[in-house]
């Protein structure tokens, strides 16, 4: 079986899920920190004051577990249990984060979800849905990556299933 166009390939993802944790989560916080953290509004930052949130890039095999302290984001130990888990293919938030995506079509196609703390998800959602700007901006690829990046596309999409 074949991965659909801009998943993670499964051996990638299974390499990855074998990575430790915690350093993906403070890598994760450190951008978090970069893109979000200067638009959080006091009471944003009030709410989500010792709450433990988890990325899950389930198509990666990836999950980021974090809480805010007050001031940033923190890179939490795996193993303790959070109150927010949002999970989604690496795809998917790429295009989250782009604004290419609106969450709320992503959440009712069932490409996005959203476990535990109901609330928690809410205030998550509408406070990024209040930040104008996209959370991630990237330059254009330049000409030969993006030839390689539609060469590979074409040829997975020709693959025998």
């Amino acid at each position: 079986m074949t991965p659909a166009v801009g998943s993670v390939p499964p051996s990638l993802a299974a390499l990855l899920g074998k990575l430790p944790a915690y350093p993906g989560s403070l890598l994760f916080v450190g951008a978090l920190n970069l893109a979000l953290r200067r638009h959080l509004p006091q009471d944003v930052r009030a709410s989500l004051q010792g709450k433990r949130m988890r990325i899950s890039v389930r198509d990666a095999g990836l999950a980021f577990d974090f809480s805010w302290d007050g001031g940033r984001f923190c890179a939490c130990q795996r193993g303790e249990a959070v109150d927010l888990v949002i999970g989604a293919s690496a795809r998917d938030f790429l295009a989250l984060a782009r604004r290419e995506e609106d969450p709320d079509t992503l959440f009712f196609c069932r490409r996005l979800s959203m476990e535990g703390d109901t609330e928690l998800g809410l205030l998550v959602k509408n406070t990024l849905d209040a930040i104008d700007a996209p959370l991630l901006e990237l330059p254009p690829l330049p000409a030969p990556l993006r030839w390689l990046v539609a060469r590979g596309e074409a040829l997975r999409g020709a693959a025998p299933k």
